[in-house]
């Protein structure tokens, strides 16, 4: 057992956060654990803006993206070990503790700001893991915010022919340039070429109006994937209007919840979790998919002004990573 002190990105009140410092008394991993200094973390806007910076009511921490270096491992533990980099499910912390299963080893090469988008890549290749939909088939992407861009980028890379939406102009420049071909400012509802013929409409932006768009282009027994969450009420729409389009279009209109593929590899179920940030890692690694200007990078200690300035959107990036490298 050894004290060190360990640093957290806490949320205390409503729109508060600070990093807190705390002496800990810290155990060897047990056989199938690892023990790892933090590299980088990096903020989840959606989640970490509507379900813990707008409404924290008491001290919590934040964050399911890091990049960390391996101190320890137990004696059950193989495919990494001291020294090595992985990615895994940390929060904003100094200091991370995972289960063997729960961490993947970073290609060579590959830096710890780019991989640790495997993690956000991985919310919308659940999708790709369960669609009906197959390449060349057309495929809407809506809201390009980290996820969306991510998305439409994963999509088109795996041969579907991806048109991506949004109507904030600076998004549109950083999806054009991450390489998304098809970028257009809304759903192109009057475009012939696509209204009734899309396979697969991503939604991830959560606004009522995506959804309808959504299932107004998508061709009959279309799906619609609700990936994007709906934090609050955008506009005065009638859920008559959708489920008039659900059912006059066959449609179907579906959650993109995340989780639905098992964590690990299991029989008779297609693909997992850790599979998926597997092949990620791989893909970034190879510039399948590039974050190049999707992020800043900010000391942990600014963690205040980062989520003022995400929330405020103030920053011209559309996420904001902390490098603990210095921490504090």
């Amino acid at each position: 057992m050894i004290k060190r002190v360990e640093y957290a990105v806490t949320f205390t009140a409503p729109r508060t956060v600070e990093l807190r410092a705390e002496e800990r008394e810290v155990a060897p991993p047990g056989p199938e654990e690892a023990l790892a200094t933090t590299v980088v973390t990096l903020i989840s806007p959606g989640t970490e803006l509507g379900a813990f910076y707008r409404v924290a009511r008491g001290p919590s921490v934040g964050g399911y993206a890091a990049v960390a270096r391996v101190d320890e491992v137990g004696s059950a533990v193989a495919g990494f070990g001291p020294g090595d980099l992985v990615l895994c499910l940390g929060p904003h912390c100094s200091h991370q503790r995972f289960h063997r299963s729960e961490a993947v080893p970073l290609p060579s090469g590959l830096a710890p700001q780019t991989a640790v988008f495997a993690r956000m890549m991985g919310v919308t290749m659940s999708t790709l893991t369960t669609t009906v939909a197959r390449p060349p088939e057309r495929v809407v992407v809506t809201g390009l915010g980290v996820v969306g861009n991510l998305g439409a980028q994963i999509f088109q890379s795996c041969g579907y022919r991806v048109t991506a939406c949004d109507p904030l102009e600076d998004r549109r420049n950083l999806a054009l340039a991450c390489g998304v071909r098809d970028v257009r400012p809304a759903v192109p509802l009057d475009d012939a070429s696509l209204r009734g013929r899309v396979a697969l409409v991503l939604e991830c932006s959560g606004h009522e109006q995506a959804v309808l768009d959504g299932c107004r282009i998508a061709r009959k027994r279309g799906e619609v994937v609700l990936v994007g969450v709906p934090w609050e009420k955008r506009t005065n729409i009638a859920a008559h209007e959708i489920i008039h389009e659900v059912f006059h279009r066959y449609a179907v209109l579906r959650s993109g919840w995340e989780w639905e593929v098992p964590r690990q590899p299991t029989d008779f179920m297609a693909g997992s979790i850790f599979g998926n940030y597997a092949a990620a890692l791989e893909w970034l690694a190879q510039g399948r998919v590039r974050v190049d200007g999707l992020y800043e990078v900010v000391a942990p200690r600014q963690c205040q002004e980062a989520y003022r300035n995400l929330d405020e959107r103030r920053c011209r990036a559309l996420t904001l990573l902390f490098d603990w490298t210095n921490c504090p």
